[in-house]
């Protein structure tokens, strides 16, 4: 097999996580609208901010919420040099963990210091206060030293906070394996590669560098048809932010013709109630000059109008 240089490139993941609150959390993003800092008393009257659900000593259920200053002082801190797309600030800052008065433990949050010198533990702290709260942690913007000003005065009492939207995002950069490499090279020529195992002769796409049912390395390449068959699907009814295609729409498991694997894609051109188990489909390619190193050539599969496989012909890849 021809030697190639594995590809490298950058994947970035994000989504938004959205989720229900109960009393302790919904409590305390609802005092953070009102730039009011909550806390729990435990039954040996310790203070813990944020609050918890249950004690972390008796196990029983925390329902005594108390308010806290959101004025304290520093326990530890690390610098932050190089701050990370969505941090609390944009330039370089200390992460504190902060021990607000009437609190007996600390609060992770930003401290917005010029410099590492500037910050020490013990230092007396406040929090800066978002313009408009909306009941998130980033309600308290940072944290900054403290200063003789007036506290800052709370907010009306609005609606109670019982769901929190928060971003999520995943960045790394990915290197191919040599066989990887090889079919992703073979979809930017619009050729689907996949690979034997010598000893079962099952074809593994996308490829893998050792059979698992044998632990044989898959040395032999096989190029696959862009045919298959569908073995399992999933109809998607429900929107989501982000979402590409207008519901519903069918996500299925498709047997390339040859191969003894299924991989996952979408199924258009057809009513999602028309897709069944056996139904045969065949590729849709983006226009050649838009192919690149990737599965999403294919933009999705159709009925390729043929009659549908027998279940005899898939059921051992379901």
């Amino acid at each position: 097999m021809t030697a190639v240089e594995p590809l490298s490139a950058p994947i970035e993941l994000q989504f938004d996580y959205t989720r229900s609150l109960g009393p302790t959390l919904g409590g305390f993003l609802t005092g953070l609208a009102r730039r009011q800092v909550r806390g729990v008393r435990t039954a040996d009257g310790t203070v813990i901010v944020p609050p918890l659900e249950y004690d972390p000593k008796t196990h029983q259920a925390l329902t005594d919420f108390v308010d806290v200053s959101d004025r304290g002082e520093v326990l530890t801190w690390s610098w932050a040099a190089e701050p990370l797309p969505g941090q609390p600030l944009d330039r370089p800052f200390a992460w504190a963990l902060v021990k607000l008065d009437g609190a007996d433990t600390g609060l992770l949050h930003a401290l917005d210091v010029p410099s590492p010198d500037a910050v020490h533990t013990g230092m007396r702290v406040q929090a800066r206060w978002a313009a408009q709260p909306v009941g998130h942690i980033r309600d308290i913007v940072c944290f900054e030293q403290e200063t003789d000003a007036a506290p800052t005065d709370a907010l009306p009492a609005g609606d109670d906070v019982t769901m929190v939207t928060t971003p999520v995002g995943l960045r790394v950069q990915h290197s191919a394996s040599i066989q990887e490499t090889r079919y992703l090279k073979g979809l930017k020529e619009g050729k689907l590669l996949g690979q034997r195992c010598p000893q079962c002769g099952k074809v593994y796409i996308p490829p893998r560098g050792a059979c698992p049912v044998d632990g044989v390395p898959t040395e032999e390449e096989v190029e696959l048809p862009d045919r298959g068959t569908v073995t399992t699907f999933c109809i998607v009814n429900v929107p989501f932010l982000g979402q590409k295609i207008k519901p519903p729409y069918v996500a299925a498991y498709v047997l390339l013709d040859g191969a003894d694997i299924a991989f996952l894609h979408l199924i258009l051109d057809c009513p999602a109630e028309d897709v069944r188990m056996g139904l045969r489909v065949e590729a849709v390619w983006k226009p050649r000059e838009e192919w690149e190193f990737g599965l999403q050539n294919i933009t999705h599969f159709r009925p390729s109008g043929e009659p549908d496989a027998s279940y005899d012909s898939f059921k051992e890849h379901l």
